[in-house]
């Protein structure tokens, strides 16, 4: 439990700042766009939507490319859900230059597709690892190169997060998991669903070990979903040596928690992502 007392001091930090840094973060935001990007999946069979903030600066420096992060949301969720989480634009602009990417993770028709394949017209995980960055890098200046990429999600969005990045290694250098869950499962959270072995993480621990992709997750002591599955992984990974950081914060499961240790979390990703060239 090392890692946990670790990290812990960083929920002071995350409170100091949400709580003094509101001003400086909006004055950072006044200078950033937000942006929502209309995307033609093939893997979808249609237009889906990413919400996509700029850092400060990307207009004034024409030559500088930014780390992306891409953040999934939890689910189930309507077409709608992507454009929440927008507080975490104003964490990342505590933390460092980079380019933040809320993708469309769910429809009105399709509210918990789990971030999977799962045939023609619903291949989430292929538009989320494969036509969703390819968009990005042709339509913003990205360091376009897995040491540029991290994937984080909360909650389903942070099932999905570790479950794309861990298939999609050449992809994304970071995974991190806020209070997410580790096998598919349906709407409740609760019951798992028939899937192949290779949508639970908990078969896939040689691939955090082998491809030097950095992985950490955390959940809510109050978790009763999702506190045991997150401890048994843990455990998984470290009687594998598989090297990873692990934390359990006091709450549940909650935006207020996210919140909470989202400063901290980002610049965890960041201090290992590709920094923003000049």
């Amino acid at each position: 439990m090392q890692g946990v007392r670790r990290l812990s001091r960083h929920a002071v930090v995350a409170a100091v700042l949400l709580a003094f840094a509101g001003g400086a973060a909006a004055a950072l935001l006044h200078h950033s766009r937000d942006l929502d990007a209309s995307i033609t999946s093939v893997a979808l069979n249609g237009k889906v939507h990413a919400r996509v903030f700029l850092p400060a600066g990307y207009d004034d420096l024409p030559h500088r490319r930014y780390p992306v992060v891409y953040f999934l949301h939890g689910l189930p969720a309507g077409a709608s859900s992507y454009r929440s989480n927008a507080w975490l634009a104003a964490a990342l602009a505590r933390v460092g230059p980079a380019i933040l990417v809320l993708p469309q993770g769910a429809r009105d028709s399709d509210k918990d597709p789990e971030y999977l394949n799962w045939g023609a017209g619903r291949n989430w995980e292929t538009y989320v690892a494969g036509e969703l960055p390819r968009y990005v890098d042709a339509h913003f200046r990205t360091i376009a190169k897995r040491a540029g990429r991290a994937i984080i999600g909360l909650s389903a969005g942070g099932y999905g997060a570790t479950i794309v990045g861990l298939h999609n290694p050449a992809t994304f250098s970071v995974i991190e998991s806020w209070s997410g869950y580790f096998h598919p499962t349906d709407p409740s959270g609760t019951h798992a669903l028939a899937r192949e072995a290779a949508t639970n993480a908990h078969t896939l621990i040689d691939r955090i070990r082998d491809d030097a992709t950095y992985f950490a997750f955390y959940v809510g002591r109050g978790d009763d979903r999702f506190l045991p599955e997150n401890l048994q992984l843990d455990r998984e990974l470290t009687a594998a040596g598989a090297p990873h950081v692990f934390a359990v914060y006091k709450g549940a499961h909650e935006t207020s928690l996210w919140q909470a240790h989202a400063i901290p979390w980002l610049r965890l990703a960041l201090r290992r992502l590709a920094p923003a060239t000049r």
